[in-house]
């Protein structure tokens, strides 16, 4: 694959991921719990990571967030902070179980991704407030996270499934062992 091809399908990930981030954040909060989103910006970081590893995923993730907090007016603001925490998390935890554990289905690494960023976000939330009480907070936190990996996992199944059948994308048997195994045509 050329650079240019995956340099452009970079960029289409990092515009996806931040529409996504802002209309998400825009979105009244469907779940009883506060804080809890159902992560559809997470969909396409898992795709970049999914497709070039840990490095394309870190690009799409910081991106996204960077971008979305500047459209959202939140740049480096406490709510920046606990997004670029979560994120970085969240991202760095899917390639690594993609990377090195091949027993993990879509839907597992979805919901440690889920899980985490949960995790992230409480760590700097500790960092910011300096009390480790909001670690309590992780006992509604996992449940939900729980739910909306297993949603977002589901949802991830089918766009690769997509991918596959329109032909974007050739994946081999199992994805991010060696990088050559993945074909980009655009």
């Amino acid at each position: 694959m050329s650079d240019t091809r995956k340099m452009v399908f970079l960029s289409l990930l990092v515009a996806l991921g931040t529409t996504l981030h802002v209309v998400e954040g825009m979105i009244p909060n469907p779940f009883p719990i506060p804080g809890v989103k159902l992560g559809l910006a997470n969909v396409v970081t898992f795709v970049a990571v999914y497709l070039y590893g840990l490095r394309g995923g870190l690009v799409v993730s910081v991106s996204r967030v960077i971008l979305g907090s500047l459209v959202g007016g939140v740049f480096l603001s406490p709510a920046f902070l606990l997004s670029m925490s979560g994120s970085v998390a969240s991202t760095l935890i899917m390639a690594f179980l993609l990377r090195f554990t091949p027993c993990f289905s879509i839907r597992g690494v979805s919901v440690a991704g889920a899980v985490s960023h949960n995790a992230g976000q409480l760590l700097m939330a500790a960092l910011i407030m300096r009390s480790c009480f909001i670690f309590y907070y992780l006992a509604f936190l996992l449940p939900a996270a729980l739910v909306t990996g297993m949603i977002t996992g589901h949802l991830l199944e089918k766009v690769i499934e997509r991918l596959e059948q329109s032909d974007v994308i050739r994946v081999a048997e199992h994805p991010l062992i060696e990088a050559e195994q993945i074909k980009l045509e655009l």
